[in-house]
């Protein structure tokens, strides 16, 4: 089995660093990697915060619920839909954006979230571990101002990054039967439920 199918089958959530850095090289080569992923339009509606300085990271510790990973994982990265940045494109071609609406965000959002997981993918492959943070969405008001996101750029996820100081057990994951559907959508019967 090669590197990538070997370790998405054995992979982990890490919750633990050790104290090692990632060096810039290996962070922008994982960087470069994921902006390969695809996106809506090939439109990237896409920017990623990093997150390196200690006092940062204590300030955005309490929007993340003050989980130790914010403050201990070399590196934090914010995934936000983005669309400030095309937004402006138009405008210098004088076009009036029109962009400004839940699909857009949605849109964006699933371009950020594409960015992120083949990003993770490229980091676990080279022996790092991450973590998905579910807090950006329910801070996303109170990180946008703390990381001084301008209008059309929501914070869609948070990654910690860095090498792993555990490994922990696998948690379980549904069955295939649970999450696939032949052809139509296949509803689930009380006894289904309590099965899965």
């Amino acid at each position: 089995m090669d590197k990538i199918s070997d370790h998405l089958l054995n992979r982990r959530t890490i919750r633990k660093y050790s104290s090692e850095p990632v060096e810039d090289k290996l962070l922008d080569g994982l960087l470069k990697k994921s902006f390969r992923a695809s996106t809506t339009g090939n439109m990237q509606v896409y920017s990623i915060i990093i997150t390196r300085d200690p006092d940062k990271k204590r300030e955005l510790a309490p929007l993340h619920f003050n989980q130790k990973m914010v403050t201990e994982a070399p590196v934090i990265l914010t995934f936000c839909a983005d669309f400030n940045r095309f937004n402006k494109w138009c405008r210098i071609r004088n076009a009036e954006p029109g962009y400004d609406n839940f699909l857009s965000f949605f849109s964006a959002a699933i371009d950020a979230l594409l960015v992120a997981q083949t990003f993770c993918i490229a980091a676990e492959a080279e022996g790092l571990g991450i973590c998905y943070l579910g807090t950006t969405t329910y801070m996303a008001h109170t990180i946008i101002e703390v990381l001084k996101l301008p209008e059309g750029v929501i914070p869609v996820t948070t990654v910690t990054l860095g090498w792993p100081g555990e490994e922990p057990e696998q948690v379980d994951r549904l069955p295939m039967e649970a999450v696939i559907h032949k052809e139509t959508y296949h509803d689930y019967s009380a006894a289904d439920i309590d099965r899965y």
